[in-house]
């Protein structure tokens, strides 16, 4: 009985990982790949970056989103991806609440959230194999 309980958890555990994973690394990793539009350029202008830092941004989102679905890869690298996402999250919900409305700041901290329950939700699965 026990043993059924803690199977059905970890599937349940797996289920939620893998759908807040995939949505994540859809909207911020693979939504990455239009990081050469016009939309994303004005963007970033908009923000007061250099055109440069789009390209950075942009690649790095790619990499990342690569890093956190394939499941070979080690935890530390994860582990620096959640980080940048993270990161990433947090100043584009800054930047859009000191230059627009707060409207425009909810996306990334929504994104943010998504983020935090794909992370806790990898070492709920990670952990319980160890």
């Amino acid at each position: 009985m026990e043993t059924a309980v803690i199977n059905s958890t970890l599937k349940r555990d797996k289920i939620i990982y893998w759908v807040f994973t995939v949505i994540v690394v859809l909207f911020d990793g693979v939504g990455a790949l239009g990081f050469n539009t016009p939309l994303a350029v004005a963007g970033i202008r908009h923000m007061g970056f250099p055109d440069y830092f789009r390209v950075e941004l942009g690649i790095g989102k790619i990499i990342g989103g690569i890093i956190l679905i394939l499941p070979m890869i080690p935890a530390r690298l994860k582990e620096w991806a959640y980080v940048g996402f993270g990161i990433a999250c947090i100043s584009a919900a800054v930047g859009h609440f000191v230059l627009d409305d707060a409207s425009q700041g909810i996306f990334p901290l929504i994104l943010l959230g998504f983020f935090i329950v794909s992370y806790v939700y990898y070492h709920k699965v990670t952990d319980s194999k160890a």
